[in-house]
């Protein structure tokens, strides 16, 4: 979908400093700020998510990625998760990435789609997001294993909403994930596009990105699509608006935007805490082209609640539009 029109960008062209390849030892990273503090988790409901996770041994992303939002999503009665498939071990080296890396990982586990589906049916959340590593080393990706879970979620836990973030699919790997019927197709191109060699395993691309997301729109055009953008890595306001207006013209709906954090000294270092006020402005600009929802802020992950509340009640009225008269008396 074309964009014609063109709202203002947010004040001068800025960026905190050029990104380079590797720290050079002597950089000061910027203290966090105050309003990347969050409480710590606690409640009935994170608890008993919590120990469910451990009952059935599931990875997911919440933990894995230690994520701030943790106590927040899992918690009250519209509570989500991300779930993670295909193992923990992931085939890439992305330098923003907390999860594991290895050349070649361990087969899937044909129990997992099974298990999945009778883990969300016990937990029982009114929205799920189900993610992957990569998986280069398989000849689909991991594709068809994906699907199957996707299957065994619908057939246990049919009210459950399922969004998937996937993995740079495209061709037959995609057209096979998406047989699956995700209510939300996810993939992010995490940074602007000069950054994307830096930030990003080489394997990756903002154009790559960008196909997998056209391409889900073509094999399902009903199907809501999703993608994410990282802060804070050294990106220029100009480029930030280049990355939106081209997610808006590959049809993409829902956008999240948040600032990045360092998982450890080994990873790519933040460059700057963007202010909430600044994320406000990217939100506005946002909707101004187009997305019919923009999660912008702070502490916003790609997974985040408040923007999944949005896309249920999206999902849940087109629903309601698509049932016979006769169903609705």
């Amino acid at each position: 979908m074309s964009v014609c029109t063109m709202p203002a960008t947010p004040a001068p062209d800025r960026v905190s400093a050029p990104v380079r390849s590797e720290p050079t030892g002597r950089e000061r990273a910027p203290r966090k700020p105050p309003w990347l503090k969050v409480p710590l988790p606690g409640g009935e409901g994170y608890t008993r998510l919590k120990r469910l996770t451990r009952e059935l041994k599931l990875h997911t992303v919440c933990e894995e990625a230690r994520c701030p939002n943790i106590g927040e999503c899992w918690s009250g009665e519209q509570a989500t998760m991300t779930i993670m498939v295909l193992g923990s071990e992931c085939t890439r080296r992305c330098r923003f990435c907390a999860v594991d890396t290895v050349e070649r990982a361990a087969a899937p586990d044909p129990a997992e789609p099974a298990h999945v589906g009778e883990a969300v049916a016990v937990m029982g959340p009114a929205y799920v997001v189900i993610t992957s590593v990569d998986r280069d080393d398989l000849p689909d990706g991991g594709a068809a294993h994906y699907a199957l879970c996707l299957e065994e979620i619908r057939r246990r836990a049919p009210d459950t909403l399922v969004e998937t973030l996937i993995p740079d699919y495209t061709g037959e790997d995609l057209a096979l994930l998406m047989k699956g019927r995700p209510d939300v197709l996810a993939h992010n191109v995490e940074v602007v596009e000069r950054l994307q060699r830096r930030i990003r395993d080489p394997r990756c691309s903002f154009s790559r990105s960008l196909e997998t997301l056209r391409s889900a729109k073509r094999l399902d055009p009903d199907v809501l699509t999703k993608s994410s953008l990282m802060l804070g890595l050294g990106e220029r306001d100009g480029e930030v608006r280049e990355a939106l207006e081209r997610l808006r013209e590959a049809g993409v709906d829902l956008l999240t935007l948040g600032q990045y954090l360092r998982p450890t000294a080994n990873h790519a270092p933040v460059l700057r805490y963007i202010e909430p006020e600044r994320f406000e402005e990217w939100g506005r600009v946002g909707r101004e082209l187009g997305f019919a929802n923009v999660a912008s802020g702070p502490l916003v992950r790609s997974s985040y609640k408040a923007g999944e509340f949005f896309a249920a009640r999206l999902i849940h009225a087109r629903r309601r539009r698509a049932r016979p008269a006769s169903e609705l008396e």
